[in-house]
């Protein structure tokens, strides 16, 4: 078994500081209900898709790195994923100079948050995964076009890892194996463009908001599933809120393009705790279908583990939410969030369907949002730093937002300007002994991983007034 513990440019006391929730696709609905301040929602929310846990290398080779510091020989091939509800996934590292956290969750995300959405070589990634193994199964055929006999599963797992990596960190990297060094060659000098595949199942909009007695929405299904199961609000407080179609029929089943309501009664708001003249409420439902997720999905961990892309999938449960806000008066905010790699940082979405503006805090500057309109905050943030914020605004509102921003891939790091962890093992040098793997992380040489013993408070400037504060790292006891 390889040891995931570590890797490079990463130290894992970083992945484990960084346990707060990734917030790609987060939703918020305006808290307001309650008397006095309402409690800040903490409760991750994804744009939806497969969720899954990280179960190591199941089929690899090996590889070299090439830098200024030498050779290094790492593992290089297939990772296996467990879905949250059943199925697995199988996935390539797109992020070599980042460890991989054994045991890490991951979310099916879309490119925009991650490194791909910036990389003009994206698609020729999709296009690698979708014409080698395991899509292309029948290896000698594989073979045949790579001019590589004899090629069995780790040489086809360790040459189309090799030939991602250098699309994915142009990564100066070749297979050990002859054979899988040729389907590396015939893979990247045939790759050519693609486009990002559509998610598994997303509701678009994550979060509405209206008022009482309305039919609230329209939120739309999207999915490459033939059926999905359509759960109702299972809070009482809820006050019988329904999922609908427009013309108000109860829905428990939809497919892509079924567009939802919530069927808010208008004696809702009675129910609900009255604060500062004004009633409110929120509630959720939640989408759920068994499907195969599409090749070429980017996976982004919850903590600080290298982003992975799909290569293959079971038949496999996903799932999404959307959110729905509501008050007899005033403002009616409906928040978003997600990650945004092209301006790095966060984008924080609000539409405001109240009659009175909506006003709200963002570390310590105010934002104001007209009655009816829609307005885009974008937060900026640092590469690969702890955020953590709340928004809030009148009548309670309180929404809190915690991740890291993991948008970048690391250059090739040399042995002088590199340091390792304390008491992790050396790896092995091209030439030297036979590779020890347990000596290694799953897609790294450890004798490149930096120490970061932590990140001091960031200044971040939105608009020129906003200051983001970022927690400090803990520094973990084996870092």
């Amino acid at each position: 078994m390889l040891a995931a513990l570590s890797g490079l440019c990463r130290s894992t006391g970083t992945a484990r500081l960084a346990a707060a929730t990734t917030v790609s696709g987060l939703v918020a609905a305006g808290v307001l209900s309650g008397a006095g301040t309402a409690v800040a929602d903490e409760t991750p929310r994804t744009e939806g898709g497969a969720t899954a846990t990280n179960n190591g290398l199941k089929t690899y080779g090996e590889a070299v790195i090439h830098g200024d510091g030498g050779d290094q020989r790492i593992p290089a091939g297939l990772f296996e994923m467990s879905v949250d509800g059943g199925g697995t996934l199988q996935t390539y590292c797109v992020d070599l100079h980042n460890p991989t956290q054994r045991d890490a969750r991951y979310q099916e995300t879309p490119w925009s948050g991650t490194s791909l959405g910036t990389n003009k070589d994206a698609g020729r990634i999709g296009w690698i995964l979708q014409h080698s193994y395991p899509q292309v199964n029948d290896l000698a055929a594989l073979a045949r076009k790579a001019g590589a006999p004899g090629l069995t599963e780790q040489d086809a797992a360790a040459g189309t890892q090799v030939a991602i990596w250098r699309y994915s960190d142009g990564a100066d990297v070749d297979a050990l194996d002859p054979q899988a060094e040729k389907l590396a060659d015939y893979l990247e000098k045939s790759a050519r463009g693609v486009g990002e595949p559509k998610a598994s199942l997303t509701l678009d909009p994550p979060a509405v908001s209206g008022r009482p007695g309305d039919r609230l929405g329209p939120v739309t299904v999207h999915t490459n599933a033939s059926a999905v199961t359509v759960s109702p609000p299972v809070d009482t407080a809820t006050g019988g809120v329904r999922i609908t179609d427009k013309n108000g029929k109860v829905i428990t089943s939809a497919k892509d393009g079924t567009r939802l309501y919530f069927d808010v009664p208008e004696d809702t708001a009675e129910e609900a705790a009255h604060t500062a003249g004004s009633a409110a409420g929120t509630a959720e439902l939640t989408v759920q279908a068994s499907t195969t997720v599409p090749v070429g999905r980017a996976f982004a961990s919850e903590s600080r583990s290298q982003t992975q892309i799909l290569a293959g999938s079971s038949e496999s449960t996903v799932s999404a939410t959307a959110t729905a806000g509501w008050a007899a008066d005033g403002p009616i905010p409906a928040v978003s969030a997600r990650e945004n790699c092209a301006k790095g940082g966060v984008d924080i979405t609000t539409v405001n369907n109240g009659d009175e503006p909506f006003t709200f805090q963002l570390m310590g500057a105010g934002h104001t949002i007209p009655a009816g309109a829609t307005r885009t905050v974008t937060v900026p943030l640092q590469e690969d730093q702890a955020y953590d914020f709340t928004i809030t605004g009148p009548h309670g509102f309180s929404h809190r937002f915690t991740g890291v921003l993991d948008c970048k891939t690391q250059g090739a790091v040399t042995t002088q300007t590199a340091a390792r962890l304390p008491n992790e093992p050396s790896p092995a040098s091209v030439g030297g002994r036979a590779l020890d793997t347990t000596d290694l992380a799953e897609t790294g040489a450890s004798a490149l991983t930096p120490l970061i013993t932590g990140v001091a408070i960031g200044l971040v400037v939105i608009g020129g007034a906003v200051l983001v504060i970022l927690r400090r790292k803990e520094t973990t006891p084996d870092a």
